[in-house]
């Protein structure tokens, strides 16, 4: 555009001190970065690039909410060697089928709350 001639060519063509630098790129392991959440968007997108049915905001609410519940209490952290709902102390005894178990609690819970 004409209107950004005169800012270019004082940004880039000027007699004194270099205006622009070149920053270099942190790395991903850097401290400064949420290696943790970028891992878990990771984890989401990969589940829900192969699933269908998000067609409509509530739909995809209840498709991420699902992929929460199974980050967090039924499938293992493969660094942790056991869910991160575990190793944030929450002791849920879910035994052989977590899913299952965890419906009926949540069923449960969700009587008792009523």
């Amino acid at each position: 555009m004409r209107s950004y001639d005169e800012a270019f060519q004082k940004e880039y063509f000027s007699l004194k001190q270099p205006r622009v630098k070149n920053v270099r790129s942190v790395s991903v392991r850097h401290e400064g970065l949420n290696s943790k959440v970028e891992r878990l968007h990771g984890t989401i997108r990969e589940r829900e690039k192969v699933k269908r049915g998000m067609q409509t905001k509530a739909t995809a609410q209840q498709i991420i909410e699902a992929i929460r519940i199974n980050y967090n209490f039924l499938r293992e952290h493969s660094s942790l060697k056991k869910t991160p709902a575990e190793n944030a102390g929450i002791k849920l005894q879910l035994g052989e089928n977590k899913m299952q178990n965890l419906i009926r609690m949540a069923a449960t819970f969700k009587r008792a709350q009523k």
